[in-house]
């Protein structure tokens, strides 16, 4: 029983301190409170919500030049275009109103081209602030001032209330339909230059990339595959633009940012559809070529002709300025 008294005097005595530090505390709160302005508090306060907002869900959709894919090449041990029974032949490359000096020629080239390794360069565009790839308003405020970002409002780019699935879905049927037609096309193109089809299959390996706007691309890869020559002769070549059945090249979004992608990744030509020239006209990066094209059949002349480097000045371009 004596030690009780003295407990309870030790717990007496720091109850006591712990008040006179509150006390202190409250003091000096009061103090710093009444030594500045409500303005000062107000500031605070808005530089707080100022960052919780930069924080929260962007309402606009960013976009900027995304990665870009050799179609030539493989992905994960799996070939991008892959053809079973495609060995060619030199000598399946014919045509009737060819001269003999033109066979020749062909001959010779698919000796030295046979050499080279080039590249046909899918392009893509990066995007973000579309169902499953939100995006901050930080991040949006600091695409407005990046000249090679575009800034849209959400609506503009996918429906109100689309979900991630229902987005995902309408990108990769597009991506799906694409490559059928790039097939068929490539196919019927085959045949108009004297290459053989039969009994191959034809198949393409690629994910993680949606869209239509591939097609061309893709035919011109299968085109360069049955061909059995590096149609590029080792230079790395850039394209963009849909195909449907009969070879028509059309229109596709994005293209400023595709073309600065492909420059980034070291494209010297770019193979663009002749109906996206008024967007192209004026904004072709320095040291990138830009042909227009129409057809397949257009595109597939123009990578001859760059092979060949002959009569390159004459290829189609649209009326630009080089920035």
């Amino acid at each position: 029983m004596a030690q009780f008294p003295s407990f309870v005097n030790i717990f007496k005595r720091a109850l006591q301190k712990s008040i006179i530090i509150a006390k202190s505390c409250i003091t000096s709160i009061s103090q710093y409170i009444f030594q500045h302005s409500i303005r000062y508090f107000a500031g605070i306060i808005a530089v707080a919500v100022a960052i919780l907002a930069l924080m929260l869900p962007s309402a606009y959709v960013i976009e900027e030049p995304g990665p870009t894919q050799d179609v030539l090449s493989d992905i994960n041990g799996l070939k991008i275009i892959d053809i079973e029974n495609s060995d060619t032949k030199k000598s399946e490359i014919k045509d009737s109103k060819k001269s003999d000096s033109k066979k020749s020629d062909i001959k010779n080239s698919y000796i030295e081209d046979s050499k080279k390794t080039g590249k046909l360069l899918l392009v893509t565009v990066g995007t973000s602030g579309v169902p499953g790839y939100e995006t901050t308003t930080f991040n949006a405020i600091k695409a407005w001032l990046n000249p090679e970002r575009t800034l849209d409002p959400r609506e503009a780019i996918v429906p109100i209330g689309q979900t991630e699935e229902q987005y995902e879905k309408e990108s990769n049927e597009e991506m799906t339909s694409s490559q059928d037609s790039a097939i068929k096309a490539a196919k019927i193109e085959a045949k108009k230059l004297g290459l053989s089809t039969t009994n191959k299959k034809i198949s393409l390996h690629i994910e993680d990339i949606g869209g239509p706007s591939a097609g061309m691309i893709y035919s011109l890869g299968i085109l360069n595959k049955i061909n059995k020559y590096d149609i590029t002769g080792g230079k790395t070549i850039a394209g963009t633009g849909t195909i449907d059945e009969k070879g028509n090249v059309g229109a596709i979004g994005g293209i400023q940012l595709k073309m600065l992608g492909a420059k980034r990744d070291g494209a010297t030509w770019f193979l663009a559809p002749e109906s996206n020239c008024d967007e192209v006209a004026g904004h072709i990066p320095s040291g990138l070529r830009v042909v227009k094209v129409a057809t397949l059949d257009d595109a597939w002349k123009a990578l001859e002709a760059i092979r060949s480097g002959k009569n390159v000045k004459n290829l189609p371009s649209c009326s630009s300025k080089i920035r």
